[in-house]
């Protein structure tokens, strides 16, 4: 997964709420990166002639999604000044055309539903399928996502994008604490000028299961076991970046509701992925599959080996 040629931020559009705040995210994140961005629409095969002739016809239909990358770049480049933006117009089907665009991208963006606490995944057929088989980092947006919202409140208690970044939080299993998921959750802060909340949960092996809630001992053992380990995983990149203030939670139980809630006070959830070479499979994790689901500000899925 190394690179040597960082290209651009992509972000996804459909002409949905989402993509349109997943847009001016990425078009935010590629000003902090330095790098263009790059809005991708792709129209997919239209259905057989005589399907879509009562409803519209292909000249229309074309001229329609035309607009979509054209209209939101316009808006774009007025809110963004000198932001280099670069728009594309693509046919096919959407999860693998922006599989395959995601290979040229530092970051690809894409935007997600929401559930509001209802059952049901908070990406959308399309976009679980992306996140499941892409190997460069992707962030989920949701359609509410504001600037504001990745800042602390100003003085008087007002949302306000002038204010400092709230922290960033790193998702981190310590079974598999991957180089690359570290050191993009810290340039992450860094580039923010804000700090990095690393959160890991454990639970005891099962032999230890049945009589720890009984035993405050065991239970404590293990818990100054898991947060040393996570102290030593952390020492070497506290010295990389020394601008980055850590905070380190190790916490009992289930790692994915921690984040969860971490995420209420966060201006990004930075979550891993382990990559599956197998041609399509979509997989994501348990604990990734339950931050994108309730998760309240935007996540980003980084996939390691």
């Amino acid at each position: 997964m190394t690179r040597t040629v960082t290209l651009s931020v992509t972000a996804g559009l459909d002409g949905s709420r989402e993509s349109r705040a997943a847009a001016e995210w990425a078009a935010r994140e590629a000003q902090l990166l330095g790098l263009p961005l790059k809005l991708v629409h792709v129209r997919e095969p239209g259905p057989a002639p005589m399907a879509q002739a009562p409803l519209l016809g292909a000249e229309t239909r074309q001229h329609w999604t035309e607009h979509i990358p054209r209209d939101v770049g316009e808006g774009i480049r007025a809110r963004h000044p000198g932001l280099d933006v670069i728009t594309e117009q693509l046919s096919g089907w959407p999860a693998e055309t922006l599989v395959d665009v995601a290979k040229d991208a530092e970051l690809l963006v894409l935007g997600s539903r929401g559930m509001s606490g209802i059952g049901g995944l908070l990406v959308g057929s399309v976009g679980l399928s992306v996140v499941g088989r892409v190997e460069r980092p992707v962030v989920l947006v949701r359609a509410d996502e504001q600037a504001a919202d990745e800042h602390e409140t100003d003085p008087v208690g007002i949302p306000s994008a002038a204010t400092a970044y709230r922290p960033v939080v790193l998702g981190l299993d310590l079974a598999s604490p991957d180089r690359e998921l570290i050191e993009f959750a810290f340039a992450a802060a860094s580039r923010r000028d804000t700090s990095l909340r690393v959160v890991h949960g454990w639970n005891p092996p099962p032999y230890y299961a049945y009589g720890l809630s009984a035993d405050l001992e065991l239970h404590g053992s293990l818990a100054l076991r898991e947060a040393t380990a996570l102290a030593e995983v952390m020492h070497p990149w506290r010295r990389k970046f020394p601008d980055v203030e850590v905070t380190e939670e190790s916490h009992y139980g289930t790692p994915g509701s921690h984040l969860v809630d971490a995420s209420r006070e966060a201006s990004l959830v930075v979550v891993g992925r382990r990559v599956r070479h197998r041609p399509f499979v979509a997989h994501i994790g348990p604990v990734t599959h339950a931050v994108l689901h309730d998760a309240v500000v935007p996540v980003a899925v980084v996939p390691h080996n």
